[in-house]
């Protein structure tokens, strides 16, 4: 498979451009970035090209991964998935629900594979685990705690400088992770309702489809001692907590990639593709809602 790489940030440079560099059965083909200087220099450190074109690129290639904010992406990834690209996009997939939809849509009618890259979701111990915990089912409740420090003095993070991250906080940066890895086990939301905390803290109560019900803790501004992240469920087996992190963002994105790989050779969408990230977005956007108008709001 023949992949591009859209972006050329922080994200792209630690993660993406390496991963696809060593990736077996990928061909990274080159680099675009909305400052040309840039997708060549990240380029050349990986003997790829740089495009200062985007058509150009999609031409080269049968996918893209997508490194870019959700205000740069959704318009993105349709204008390649009509060029008839694979998407590897990040979450969350757009800021809206109608870009999200139009992500969505143009998969759908390009019939092109499609994967969203949740980090946690793509976990070496988490994948094993997911899958057990929604098999077992019987679960009661569950609790989800992203504690981050991202804008606190003191902080060493490379994304303190993000607009988007600022802007939108912790409910649509840490938001999507929780939800990645409830959804699958509890079952899709129908009902969500939020509460402001200190800073960009939110505090949501999901109710699933299946009876259970959820909590999430969101922060990207907790005091640096007080960072973490943690879940867990409880119900007929017991209580159960996702597995500690081990490893680093690289990692899960090989799985995420094989994924793509395996959903565009089968024709069969992945769980996590721009559906599931569509649905990511709506729950968010409900939780907007809840928190500008107070009281639950359906999903």
């Amino acid at each position: 498979m023949r992949i591009g790489l859209l972006g050329t940030g922080t994200w792209a440079e630690r993660v993406h451009a390496p991963v696809l560099a060593e990736h077996p059965g990928l061909e990274f083909t080159g680099v675009w970035g909305r400052r040309p200087e840039a997708a060549e220099a990240l380029g050349a450190a990986h003997g790829v090209p740089g495009y200062a074109d985007l058509d150009r690129l999609l031409a080269d290639v049968d996918a893209v991964s997508v490194a870019l904010p959700p205000t740069v992406q959704a318009d993105l990834a349709v204008r390649a998935a009509e060029a008839g690209c694979h998407l590897l996009l990040d979450k969350p997939v757009a800021l809206t629900v109608p870009d999200a939809e139009a992500v969505a849509e143009a998969v759908r009618a390009q019939k092109v594979a499609s994967v969203v890259f949740f980090t946690v979701r793509f976990g070496g111990p988490q994948i094993p685990w997911i899958e057990e915990q929604a098999a077992l089912g019987g679960w009661y409740t569950g609790r989800s705690d992203w504690y981050g420090s991202v804008f606190v003095p003191g902080s060493t993070s490379p994304y303190a400088a993000s607009p988007w991250r600022r802007e939108k906080g912790s409910l649509w940066d840490v938001g999507p992770h929780a939800l990645s890895v409830l959804l699958p086990v509890l079952g899709d939301a129908t009902q969500v309702t939020a509460v402001a905390g200190p800073m960009d803290a939110v505090h949501l109560v999901l109710r699933h489809a299946g009876g259970a019900s959820s909590t999430l803790a969101l922060s990207l501004t907790a005091p640096l001692a007080a960072g973490g992240t943690g879940m867990e469920l409880r119900g007929e087996h017991g209580v159960v907590q996702l597995p500690e992190r081990g490893e680093g963002p690289q990692a899960a994105l090989h799985r995420a990639l094989g994924a793509l790989q395996s959903a565009a050779a089968s024709g069969e969408p992945h769980p996590c593709d721009a559906d599931f990230g569509l649905r990511v977005v709506e729950i968010l956007a409900a939780a907007e809602r809840s928190l500008a108008e107070g009281g639950p709001v359906a999903v």
